[in-house]
């Protein structure tokens, strides 16, 4: 038998190895400061490694480097990442932060306080380290279950960005996805990267997370090292640390839900659109509770139990049981009114239909209700009605009938 104190030398040892963390090493860096690392003086990051070790958030190599132009490994990232959602005490314990854990939707709560209510912020010592971290991350929908073949690999910049686009739809709101792209189109290589890596590269760019090399490029393709990712963390949990993102017109905003429960945020083309929601809002609240608002669609359904089904969702029959929707399409700057004509489908939503049109029309608006109500009227009675352009005030009025005839669609562009 090996004696104890051979076995806790050992453990010592393989506790250094690891790139990110141990409690113990956490306090002794909060005692030294940025001095615990002999490679990071004059290093462009050397501020936010003494920081972040201070808070014992990583560990060095055991002949006392960071080698912060190293690159980061999947594995190492994931781990940093959970543990700057947490906080250090001085007894080399840790605990989630309340502003992360108040962030979670109620399911990731329920991930962290029931599923991993034991979770002890260290890594395996039997098996794989890394695992405990691999397994919460994709329980809390940070990664995806299966997007790393190889958790050893080294990071790319584009794979950063995938990761921070989930963190942040789970943590906060994405960006506008028009805004966001208008700022990383900027970028020279940006084409270069696929539709699914633009989407993630331009919410880094625009939550201000990550940003372009003095060359003008992203970096697609390069990997990330150490210290790059340090700073990328940092940002990520310190909003005061992030850079301005410059570009576009972010003056008519609004955080709105989404339909998986998150938010996200939207950019208006005017003043009077995002007024328009605020109405469309209010709109919804004269059915009761019998509407449901995601991002800027607001279907009214007749009775609960339509709701209900429509929210669950098992056919598509259920899912688009709603018989109205009011609804904005700030991209082309376009409102809508949606109809589904069946018996007391207008009884029921008039007073909503009505608030959200006055607004939009204005003095115009009785022209524009006894037309919506005038071609309502033919199409329940069974009379053909060719889809056509009204002329309304300063709007464009195109009706369209769908297929199955009971359907007629009004949409609403500004001339």
């Amino acid at each position: 038998m090996r004696p104890i104190r051979t076995i806790i030398a050992a453990l010592l040892v393989v506790s250094c190895l690891l790139p990110f963390a141990s409690p113990a090493a956490s306090v002794q860096a909060a005692a030294a400061g940025t001095a615990v690392f002999s490679d990071i003086r004059g290093h462009w990051a050397e501020q936010t490694i003494g920081k972040l070790a201070a808070q014992g958030l990583l560990d060095g190599f055991p002949d006392g480097t960071f080698r912060p132009d190293d690159t980061v490994t999947a594995d190492q990232f994931i781990k940093i990442l959970l543990l700057s959602f947490s906080e250090l005490y001085p007894n080399g314990e840790r605990s989630w932060t309340s502003s992360f854990l108040s962030r979670l939707s109620p399911a990731g709560q329920r991930v962290i306080q029931q599923d991993y209510r034991d979770f002890t912020f260290r890594p395996n010592t039997v098996g794989y380290w890394a695992k405990p971290y691999i397994d919460l991350a994709g329980d809390l929908n940070l990664i995806g279950k299966s997007q790393f073949a190889d958790y050893k690999a080294s990071l790319k910049r584009e794979d950063v960005a995938e990761i921070l686009y989930y963190t942040i739809r789970e943590t906060e709101y994405v960006e506008d996805e028009t805004y966001s792209r208008s700022l990383a189109s900027a970028f020279g290589d940006f084409q270069s990267a696929t539709a699914r890596q633009q989407k993630f590269i331009a919410e880094a760019t625009a939550k201000g997370i990550m940003e372009g090399y003095p060359n003008g490029y992203f970096g697609v393709g390069r990997y990330v090292t150490r210290a790059e990712a340090l700073r990328i963390l940092e940002r990520l949990t310190v909003k005061s640390a992030r850079v301005d993102a410059q570009g576009g017109d972010n003056t008519y905003v609004k955080v709105v839900p989404t339909r998986d429960g998150s938010y996200k945020k939207l950019v208006f083309p005017d003043r009077a659109m995002m007024d328009a929601y605020g109405v469309m809002e209010e709109a919804g609240k004269l059915r009761g509770t019998n509407y449901d608002l995601e991002e800027t669609t607001l279907r009214l359904f007749k009775d609960a139990d339509a709701k209900a089904a429509a929210l669950k969702g098992g056919t598509d029959a259920e899912r688009f049981a709603n018989e109205t929707t009011l609804w904005l399409d700030p991209k082309f700057n376009t409102y809508g009114v949606t109809i589904r004509l069946q018996d007391g489908v207008l009884a029921r939503n008039t007073e909503s239909i009505r608030k959200f049109t006055d607004f939009i029309f204005g003095y115009n608006a009785d022209t524009f209700y006894n037309a919506f109500a005038n071609i309502c009227g033919l199409i329940a009675a069974g009379k053909p009605v060719e889809n056509a352009t009204l002329t309304i005030g300063d709007y464009a009025v195109e009706t369209s009938v769908q297929p199955d005839g009971q359907t007629v669609v009004f949409s609403i562009l500004r001339k």
